[in-house]
């Protein structure tokens, strides 16, 4: 029998070495699948209400604007106050949030401005939780194992993306949305868990005072680190440009027939390649030219857009979209361990806030753009359009800044 080679496969030495980061990774584990499940009954309930897939783009747009604003001023909280503390009590917001989708969809209201304004919310919560949570992850384990720690956290999303729309699906198809929200309320406890039994983690430099004094320091340090800002760059390139999500429901509706549940399939294809790339990611700790792999990872992400968008046949529609979440997932984990290992403690917040606005943001502000461009050219055409699009400007920024592609993880160079 053919074996993987053991540093192949996935490295699960931060969950032994760091009881702290164990408990915050299972916590979100679970809490992901629920989050994702809820993302997916959104766009399928806004779908339902307005039949626009303009309408289901516009849900991004609602979580863009708080996320930029609370991304960039909830990292200045996080290098200013314990983040155990910032952590938990957006946590708790999200938590709220959750209970409000749920209270909706029981009392049937129906109304797309309403879930908008709760995406909004969310998004403001998030906005401040990731950055204090992603700036604990190098107090709890060593710069070395840090590869290791992010492709962990990568294949939590991935699995839990991967998961939560397909059970979303079938629980909309069997109990509708109410139980489907209900589900999400009830596995972000886990995560609340995971950040309540956190010991105090405070920033390790003297504190400053937190505002947009703060949040411009950290955009100074960014804008004089070329290496830095490439990796926002290119991120944006894929997120922005090539981010066909939104297109999910009426793709279901006409190319490939179905309704929900082939919802679900489409959204958890791409989770399922980032969980396969995550469980195959033990040889990520070797790879020195991270920035080159970034920008291989992100041009093979564009193609595979460009693919999926030629295709008419469900069963190739998943395998490109199960490529283009290897392509992240991999990108992601290089793109994280670069800025963790290049960013002074008493930025890492800020910048990881900036790295939210990016990760999370460029895929709202892409579902916005793919909206309208399949409003004038159709969803198939505008899908291909974005990929092709990703990789030209992939390419071009790379040329321009060409130490990227050299950066050399033995010698770190932000």
């Amino acid at each position: 029998m053919c074996r993987v080679p053991r540093r192949v496969m996935v490295d699960l030495r931060p969950l032994r070495v760091s009881r702290d980061f164990r408990r915050m990774w299972g916590g979100w584990a679970l809490a992901q699948v629920g989050q994702s499940m809820a993302a997916v009954a959104v766009g399928i309930q806004v779908y339902d209400i307005t039949g626009s897939s303009f309408a289901v783009g516009m849900i991004g747009l609602a979580a863009f604007f708080p996320l930029v604003f609370f991304g960039l001023y909830g990292g200045s909280i996080s290098d200013t106050h314990d983040r155990r503390k910032v952590a938990l009590w957006s946590a708790i917001g999200l938590w709220a949030c959750t209970l409000m989708l749920v209270v909706q969809a029981l009392t049937s209201l129906n109304q797309v401005w309403l879930l908008y304004l709760v995406i909004a919310a969310q998004s403001a919560f998030f906005a401040v939780n990731n950055p204090a949570r992603s700036a604990i992850v190098p107090r709890l384990i060593e710069p070395a194992l840090l590869p290791a720690a992010n492709a962990l956290s990568s294949l939590t999303f991935g699995i839990g993306f991967m998961v939560g729309p397909v059970l979303s699906g079938l629980v909309i198809d069997a109990f509708g949305l109410t139980a489907t929200y209900s589900i999400d309320a009830i596995l972000f406890t886990a995560a609340i868990y995971g950040v309540v039994r956190l010991p105090s983690i405070a920033p390790e430099a003297e504190p400053h005072r937190a505002g947009w004094a703060a949040v411009w320091d950290g955009l100074r340090f960014l804008s004089s680190r070329r290496n830095l800002l490439m990796t926002f760059i290119v991120d944006l390139c894929a997120m922005v440009l090539a981010q066909p999500r939104a297109l999910f429901p009426a793709l279901a509706a006409t190319t490939f027939g179905g309704g929900a549940r082939t919802v679900g399939i489409l959204a958890a294809a791409p989770a399922l390649g980032s969980v396969l790339a995550g469980v195959l990611s033990g040889w990520l700790g070797t790879v020195r030219r991270q920035g080159l792999m970034v920008v291989l990872m992100v041009c093979g992400y564009g193609a595979s857009v460009a693919l999926f968008g030629l295709t008419h046949i469900l069963t190739w529609a998943v395998l490109f979209l199960a490529l283009t979440g290897a392509f992240d997932m991999v990108s992601a984990v290089f793109r994280s361990t670069i800025l963790q290992v290049a960013t002074p403690d008493e930025l890492r917040g800020r910048l990881q806030g900036v790295f939210l606005v990016v990760v999370a943001g460029g895929p709202r502000l892409g579902d916005a753009v793919v909206g309208t461009t399949a409003g004038l050219f159709g969803e198939q055409a505008a899908i291909v359009i974005g990929g092709v699009a990703c990789i030209v400007a992939t390419v071009a920024f790379t040329l321009r800044n060409r130490g990227f592609a050299r950066y050399d993880a033995r010698h770190p160079v932000a």
